[in-house]
């Protein structure tokens, strides 16, 4: 038997986002609750939630304070167990959120460490003497902006944070942490959670003799501030130590039955890639990774194949996690609308090519019914990096706004009170009960309950056809049941020729016509056939 997750569909749930049942204009779990059904009948089989723990919130709960108590901004952990109970109900598995590099500064953990340099939890963080002029011991950036280093004078001495000063990062080299965060994780898992997703999972050590990093080989990349991007991150993360942590999180959660991990590999371009090798790798590390390889501006046929085969070189024994969007990113729609004849057509031509990716499919979200990135002022910012360098820096709050169920229900049908971030006219416009038989909705449940039916797409092989941009193609499986994939990533209509029998299969925008397909802007096919097919560009 395949385990559950290796062709799955999980579906992000942004908890703060999703539905405010108890009037305060935040969402909640007994909200989240109440909508599952949605994503039962979308066709998802996972959904995964933003932290839901007890956190003063300066980062949206990536701030845990106490790792084994909900936040009461959430409810309570009855509520907790009522949502895994109606999820599994519903044929759903439930993963969350394990923010593991760091804590909030209000943990009691951090509480004591800082007050003494011989504590017992004096050595649970990373600390540091200032160099003789008073500066951080090393060069090394926090994401957010400025040195990831804060001096504590209770301490006297410099703490890491590689995002907010109020983040302080554990120390894993330290094994009376590792094994207290093992036990944290074996606390939810022992309420029934079915794994986990970890934040950056790559964080977890740092580099012991604390030197600083070279500056960045290549062109920076940016990420919330252009100051982390412009160093060659090497003694900050990604460290060797990370491999051994996760095989002891592997090893606790093999002794359940069906638990996967995904893990969030904090780096950019190939190197993204073959950190989710190495961390995928064999049997006793994480059941799969993903990066922000396929979360950035890139839209090219050459982008994505470079992110797949990437993967297939650099880890043939491990297995992707795959998606557009996310609670951090701009949504895909609008990040990707220079190429789009429209906007539903851009929603529909993601949909198709990411359900047509061999491994495990993740959707944000909203995505299933083509929404927008929300447009804000700066006086409805959240978001800690936007509000320090507005307006050179977004943020993340416009991908965040509520989910928007009705389009005349006051705020959309999340809240009956103002919510914590606006619900404007285009989201709205989205809303899921304006999602008729020919809409985002359907396509998307059209599209899934596709791949579900299809065993190529489900399970088959990719292989890639040498085709010239804007056009994007490969096949999944081999002789009877397989399928081609096509995809026009431009809105410039374009022609391909088949050289063999095919017929048009699932969803498609195309017309087939001998051995003609017609793909107009934005343009897709799955194309069925027993026989090789070849494909040449007109």
């Amino acid at each position: 038997m395949q385990e559950w997750w290796r062709d799955a569909v999980v579906y992000q749930v942004y908890p703060r986002s999703y539905q405010d049942d108890n009037g305060d204009g935040v969402g909640d779990l007994t909200g989240i609750t109440r909508r599952l059904p949605h994503i039962a009948e979308l066709g998802a089989d996972c959904i995964w939630l933003s932290p839901v723990f007890q956190s003063p919130q300066d980062d949206m709960g990536y701030d845990v304070s106490d790792y084994l108590a909900i936040d009461a901004l959430f409810g309570d952990l009855d509520d907790f167990d009522r949502l895994i109970a109606t999820a599994h109900d519903l044929g759903l598995k439930v993963i969350v959120d394990q923010v593991l590099s760091h804590t909030s500064d209000k943990h009691e953990w951090f509480a004591q460490s800082r007050t003494s340099r011989d504590n017992d939890k004096a050595d649970w963080y990373v600390w540091a003497d200032p160099e003789p002029d008073g500066s951080p011991p090393t060069n090394w950036h926090s994401h957010f902006g400025g040195p990831a280093w804060e001096f504590d004078p209770q301490r006297g001495q410099y703490y890491l944070h590689n995002f907010l000063a109020s983040q302080p990062d554990l120390n894993f080299h330290n094994p009376d942490v590792i094994d207290a965060i093992l036990e944290t994780c074996k606390f939810w898992l022992d309420r029934g959670l079915d794994g986990f997703r970890l934040d950056t999972v790559n964080y977890y050590f740092h580099d012991q003799k604390l030197r600083s990093n070279p500056p960045a080989q290549s062109k920076p990349q940016v990420m919330a501030t252009d100051l982390y991007g412009m160093q060659d991150n090497i003694y900050n993360k990604t460290r060797p130590e990370n491999l051994a942590f996760l095989e002891k999180l592997r090893a606790l959660t093999d002794q359940y039955d069906e638990i996967m991990m995904v893990g969030e590999v904090g780096e950019m371009g190939r190197r993204s890639i073959e950190i989710m090798g190495e961390y995928t790798a064999g049997t006793d590390r994480l059941h799969m990774a993903y990066s922000f390889a396929m979360l950035g501006p890139d839209f090219s046929a050459e982008h994505f194949r470079n992110c797949i085969e990437g993967f297939q070189q650099g880890a043939p024994d491990g297995h992707p996690y795959w998606s557009f969007s996310n609670h951090d990113v701009a949504r895909q729609v609008s990040r990707w609308a220079d190429y789009a004849v429209s906007d539903d057509a851009m929603a529909r031509l993601t949909c198709a090519m990411l359900m047509s990716f061999e491994g495990t499919i993740g959707i944000y979200q909203g995505e299933e019914l083509g929404q927008l990135e929300t447009e804000m002022v700066f006086e409805e910012l959240t978001d800690p990096p936007a509000i320090r360098f507005w307006p050179a820096v977004k943020g993340r709050d416009g991908c965040r706004t509520p989910m928007v169920w009705e389009k005349d229900a006051p705020h959309g049908g999340f809240s009956e009170v103002k919510p914590w971030l606006p619900v404007k006219a285009p989201q709205l416009a989205n809303a899921v009960d304006q999602q008729g038989a020919d809409s985002v909705l359907a396509f998307y449940k059209e599209a899934i309950a596709f791949r579900k039916a299809t065993p190529a797409l489900r399970t088959g092989a990719t292989t890639f056809h040498n085709l010239p941009e804007p056009l994007f193609a490969f096949t999944r499986g081999a002789g009877e049941g397989a399928v081609t994939c096509v995809f026009n990533l431009s809105k410039t209509p374009q022609t391909v020729v088949l050289g063999g029998a095919a017929t048009l299969t699932g969803v498609y925008a195309a017309t087939l016509d001998g051995t003609a397909l017609a793909l107009p802007g934005n343009g897709f096919a799955y194309l069925s056939h027993s026989d090789t097919l070849t494909l040449s560009a007109d």
